[in-house]
């Protein structure tokens, strides 16, 4: 519980752990802009190893990630077809347009996947005068939907269709391990499929800054020099890629405790909000997400009880659970339902 309050609103408000803090006040460093730190490199390979590619990118945050993506993969002016709920089309500010220049081609996602016709439906558009597609992007977990895994084999389907067509794909992998956490498959067996994967270390995984972006080593250096033009390079950084390191090599295995607390979470909204239709038995992971007629309430009341919850779209809420959520919070947030 942060400051009195539990806090759903995301798994980006999780606190560093004490052994985050200890390894970044003894973090060895360099210059990162030169290629000199160790430790951001070590996080950088690490990764990489994780998730099976060359090479990986630290940065300030996913939503870099995702638009050097985009810039590296992508021509001006092709389309990028995506799921129209993904994090890449609606909660990255538009970043699509004004950093690479290019536009969405959206399809349906509202179970958290879709089907390699809805991108190969597109693609054949290319030859009837409309617009080239350059790129596919797919959302692991798929947040909007509650967290829904894309299943390896839909995944192996999607990339086929796209490879057979010369078509890169990217995964945004924010909580990829979530997915793999609770899908039993390992992050590398995800991302073979994706050309580039990219996973954030700031959500359930509690360290306080950083995502990684990994794919073919040749793209990475492409992808190094983006991320100086979009002002993500940084200096000393091997003080906050310490709690990275700390995070991917202590925080994957809990991440089904925040599945588990999730169930339960859902489960106690089906009891006392039945109108939201809510199935314990479809949460996969960390997200409960639901409809409700009047959010602003809602929060309201929720707040007036200690819980915090937030919104991702008019009339649908959204609560995570993760690291600083515990049992005795869930308690709390059944009482202040039972209110609501």
């Amino acid at each position: 519980m942060a400051q009195g309050l539990v806090d759903l609103r995301s798994d980006t408000v999780t606190r560093p752990t004490p052994e985050m803090r200890r390894a970044m006040a003894d973090a060895e460093v360099g210059d990162d802009g030169y290629g000199e730190d160790p430790t951001v490199a070590a996080l950088e390979d690490e990764y990489a190893a994780l998730v099976g590619k060359d090479a990986g990118l630290y940065v300030p945050s996913g939503t870099m990630a995702n638009q050097i993506a985009l810039r590296i993969l992508c021509r001006t002016g092709e389309l990028v077809v995506a799921g129209r709920h993904q994090h890449v089309v609606v909660y990255e500010a538009g970043g699509a347009a004004m950093n690479a220049g290019v536009q969405f081609h959206t399809v349906d996602d509202d179970t958290g996947t879709f089907p390699p016709t809805a991108f190969t439906d597109v693609a054949d558009a290319a030859n009837h005068h409309q617009p080239r597609v350059g790129l596919v992007c797919v959302e692991q977990t798929h947040m909007p939907s509650g967290g829904t895994v894309w299943p390896v084999t839909a995944l192996a389907e999607l990339s086929a269709a796209a490879t057979a067509l010369g078509v890169p794909l990217h995964m945004d992998g924010a909580r990829l391990f979530n997915a793999s956490a609770a899908g039993g498959v390992a992050a590398h067996e995800y991302a073979a499929h994706a050309t580039t994967v990219m996973s954030c270390l700031s959500k359930g995984l509690c360290a306080p800054v950083g995502s990684l972006l990994a794919g073919p080593s040749e793209l990475m250096i492409s992808a190094r020099l983006e991320r100086q033009r979009l002002g993500g390079a940084m200096r000393q950084a091997g003080v906050i890629a310490a709690a990275g390191l700390v995070a991917l090599r202590t925080m994957l295995d809990r991440l089904a405790d925040d599945h588990e607390r999730a169930r339960r979470l859902a489960a106690i909204v089906a009891d006392r909000l039945p109108g939201a239709g809510v199935d314990p038995d479809r949460v996969q992971t960390n997200i409960v997400v639901f409809e409700h007629e009047d959010t602003a309430a809602l929060l309201g009341r929720l707040l007036d009880h200690g819980v915090l919850a937030g919104t991702i779209a008019p009339g649908v809420v959204r609560l995570v659970t993760h690291h600083d959520v515990d049992d005795a919070d869930l308690e709390i947030v059944g009482k202040a339902l039972a209110t609501s």
